[in-house]
């Protein structure tokens, strides 16, 4: 797991290898242990590492294989890399680390680019061949790992990171219209390969690109989630459907095992991450290092989940730790967190995350999440609705976005004010093949975009803040097919994700699958109150936000004078939503 950059020359003139450090810099937090940098030809690589798999220096990155002609800089894990390299040792590779970085360079020069079709794993990589000076540039199927880029004439350059490229300098930092409505409509969820910023784009999750030395570019999507039932599957019945979850999960858990490091988990006290510890005490660990953060009570809004993730580690037997933040700790700690997210992230908990990878990473290096299980198995509660909508793209438009174009016209300024971009991407995607009923396409765009560009950028950001690897699987690309499978009454009867409850059921207590669902709540975010409202309200009144002139001044003095009067149909705090772009925006000094 680390942080990656890099910059490609397409004109013939040498790469700035001054730049490339300026970007490392920012991406010292994603890998700590180590850095390091190549430079050759065409392209200059820059790299922090953290070590998790093969500690030695032969991992070290960038990496180059001077037989094979090829260097790479890569972000993640390829979980299944050991079976990888000895089917590689049988076609004639020799191998000087241990690690998974090796396995894809050998895995290219084998298989092209067709060699991540292969991999199981998180990655974002960037490979360079010596002798045709072609490049591969390649994201992982849910998008867990990040890869940004920008563009200047025939230079492009890349990071794990959008600040670390703002580091670099030479960035049109304008706002993107169309990226600003999906921010304020499309609950902050900007598709790829858009971002706030007109002049910084992302790789979309499971593509990769190639491009030659002339600048011409080949663009594949190597895996799309298809949901829906099959005639193959009318055979099976709900035990069947159960066994199968459950078994596939066993293997996704099993897999994110490997590592020369121990892996703890983060338990929330929910279903999801409960699995995940019980299954891991299945699979053998013992001792394993357990996590739950807690923020004081707001009024009737509950901020820790103890009580269930205690029942959790007790069972299992978990060296468990409690972690509970006060809103003295929180305040300070939001310019950190604005600080570490790529792009603004509208959800409260957030900041959770954050202060939770703090303490975490502490204790170990690499960590397991529960995230992704509601997306996949039907957990939210706008998927009901989607059962019975004639209109499929208003009922999901009436259910998840935050606002309407009417209110957008009443939050924008006009020169800001796209058409409405957000319903549009929603009609698109809908059309597509692959999800015949409404339920099924919402299911799809959760988990192709939302999943991808909220909680899973999200967790990426505030873990690797502190240099630790989150892994997630749920996000288990069998999984996530199969879960694809199965029929959505099986998914969203009884509150959702229904069939997954049923397969907890052999292996986690009833009490914390028979319980209200819980969300990582930070009541202060939610109800914005005394110094939060203070800290909104110095933001929105800076020279830069006047100056920038993004919100109508009427709309935001409306929110001002009743936060808690304004809130989204998923319960966010509009106000919070308007504020952080701000927040962002200013920390970035952009």
């Amino acid at each position: 797991m680390c942080g990656i950059c890099g910059e490609i020359r397409l004109d013939g003139a040498a790469p700035d290898a001054a730049a490339v450090a300026a970007m490392a810099g920012p991406l010292r937090p994603r890998g700590p242990d180590a850095g390091g940098s190549f430079s050759q030809g065409a392209v200059a690589f820059g790299h922090r590492r953290l070590s998790i798999l093969d500690l030695s220096p032969a991992s070290q990155q960038p990496m180059v294989d001077p037989g094979l002609g090829l260097a790479i800089v890569f972000n993640g894990c390829i979980y299944n890399f050991r079976p990888l390299r000895e089917e590689l040792r049988a076609k004639g590779y020799a191998f000087f680390s241990d690690g998974d970085t090796e396995v894809i360079l050998k895995a290219y020069h084998a298989w092209g680019p067709a060699c991540v079709e292969r991999f199981y794993g998180m990655f974002a990589f960037v490979l360079w061949e010596r002798d045709s000076g072609r490049i591969l540039i390649a994201r992982d199927r849910l998008g867990i790992k990040p890869l940004y880029y920008t563009e200047s004439g025939r230079r492009l350059r890349f990071a794990s990171s959008l600040p670390a490229l703002l580091a670099a300098g030479d960035v049109d930092t304008s706002i993107d219209r169309a990226a600003l409505h999906h921010y304020m409509s499309f609950h902050a969820v900007v598709p790829a390969p858009m971002t706030i910023l007109r002049g910084v784009r992302k790789v979309p999750p499971a593509t990769t690109i190639t491009i030659e030395p002339d600048g011409t570019r080949r663009e594949r999507t190597y895996w799309e989630a298809v949901v829906g039932e099959r005639p193959e599957d009318r055979h099976m019945s709900e035990a069947d459907w159960r066994e199968a979850v459950l078994a596939t999960l066993r293997k996704a858990v099993e897999r994110r095992l490997v590592s020369d490091v121990p892996v703890g988990v983060l338990l929330s006290g929910g279903l999801d991450s409960s699995i995940v510890v019980a299954l891991l005490a299945e699979a053998g660990q013992r001792g394993l290092k357990t996590f739950s953060i807690g923020f004081e009570t707001v009024g009737d809004e509950v901020g820790d989940e103890f009580k269930y993730s205690d029942v959790i580690a007790e069972r299992f037997g978990t060296d468990h730790h409690r972690i509970r933040i006060d809103s003295a700790r929180a305040l300070p700690a939001l310019h950190g967190v604005v600080a570490a997210m790529s792009e603004p992230m509208v959800s409260h908990d957030a900041i959770g995350f954050y202060l939770l990878s703090e303490e975490v990473s502490k204790h170990v290096k690499v960590v397991q999440s529960g995230q992704g299980a509601d997306e996949i198995f039907g957990g939210y509660h706008w998927y009901p609705p989607m059962m019975q909508a004639d209109d499929a793209v208003a009922t999901y438009a009436r259910v998840f976005f935050d606002r309407d174009q009417a209110e957008m016209a009443e939050v924008l300024e006009p020169g800001f004010l796209a058409d409405d971009a957000s319903r549009a991407f929603v009609a698109a995607h809908f059309a597509r093949p692959g999800a015949p009923r409404p339920i099924d396409k919402a299911l799809r765009i959760d988990t192709e975009i939302m999943l991808v560009d909220d909680p899973v950028k999200r967790v990426d950001n505030m873990t690797m803040a502190w240099g630790l690897e989150a892994r997630v699987p749920f996000l288990d690309h069998d999984l996530v097919a199969l879960a694809g499978r199965v029929p959505a009454e099986l998914k969203i009867r009884d509150g959702g994700k229904y069939i997954l409850k049923e397969a907890g059921r052999r292996v986690v207590p009833a009490e914390v699958i028979d319980r209200p669902k819980g969300y990582f709540p930070v009541p202060a975010l939610k109800y914005l109150r005394g110094p939060f409202l203070d800290l909104v309200r110095d933001v929105l009144s800076q020279p830069a936000a006047r100056e920038r002139g993004i919100f109508r001044p009427a709309y935001v003095d409306r929110l001002l004078a009743e936060p808690e009067a304004h809130m989204t149909p998923l319960r966010g705090s509009k106000l919070w939503q308007v504020a952080l772009l701000e927040f962002w925006l200013q920390t970035h000094k952009i």
